[in-house]
């Protein structure tokens, strides 16, 4: 993380994820099974991806995939340039279980995303299967395979007259957690993906968990950040391939 508690300023600097917004309702309290593991979910394996963004140009690894993201002193930085979807931008990192860590700050971002995708599976749109999405009021946790990313569900509730219908099939499919972001201070995030359960810490502290059958799909090809608004920052991205914990 950068030295300082607050973000260095940087100039310049849709897709909307209310989807979600039945199975991550703030009002209601996160299924029991859902309860956040004190002790680690997973251990670390071998080093997939790393980038501390010591350069002038975005580089080789990262794909924009819709614009834009600079690097400039250090960090990376996203911003929604385009009405129609935030800014994304990937990196190629397959595992099936993983630890994912970075630091970020907002510098007037709505959301970032932190997704897993399979580019080769059909059967969600763009091939999304997990992702934690954290805006500056609540980090939430969701399984795309099987929630609101697979492409039936997806269909009924564009479809008014069967929105009620695809709500249902969302139940246990995310996690929501109130809690403060505060804008120009950086954060650590770490992100545990084993079998189907995934957990979620900030600063080191377990604040989320969901376990959910999607989270399991065998192949996650990619990892991409999409951000929604101006600005958020981003620094030392960190994947490792896991296995679970052992038991203390």
């Amino acid at each position: 993380m950068k030295p300082s508690l607050f973000c260095a300023w940087t100039t310049g600097a849709l897709f909307s994820f209310a989807i979600y917004s039945v199975s991550f309702s703030a009002d209601s309290a996160p299924p029991a099974t859902n309860t956040v593991p004190e002790g680690p979910l997973a251990k670390k394996g071998a080093l997939l991806f790393s980038d501390d963004f010591e350069r002038t140009e975005l580089g080789k690894d990262w794909r924009v995939v819709t614009p834009t993201f600079t690097v400039a002193d250090g960090i990376m930085t996203g911003s929604q340039t385009r009405p129609e979807h935030g800014a994304v931008a990937s990196v190629p990192a397959a595992f099936q279980d993983a630890i994912i860590e970075f630091t970020f700050c907002f510098e007037g971002a709505a959301s970032i995303n932190a997704v897993c995708d399979d580019k080769t599976f059909t059967g969600s749109h763009a091939g999304h299967i997990c992702r934690v999405t954290i805006t500056p009021n609540q980090i939430r946790l969701g399984d795309d395979k099987e929630g609101a990313m697979r492409n039936d569900i997806l269909e009924m509730r564009r479809d008014p007259a069967r929105k009620a219908e695809g709500d249902k099939l969302l139940v246990g499919r995310g996690q929501a957690i109130n809690t403060t972001i505060e804008p120009h201070r950086w954060y650590q995030m770490k992100i545990e993906i084993v079998g189907d359960e995934m957990r979620a810490s900030l600063d080191d502290r377990p604040i989320g968990y969901l376990k959910s059958p999607g989270i399991a799909h065998p192949t996650k090809s990619n990892f991409h950040f999409t951000v929604t608004g101006q600005d958020a920052q981003f620094d030392e991205v960190r994947i490792w391939s896991a296995e679970r914990a052992e038991a203390k």
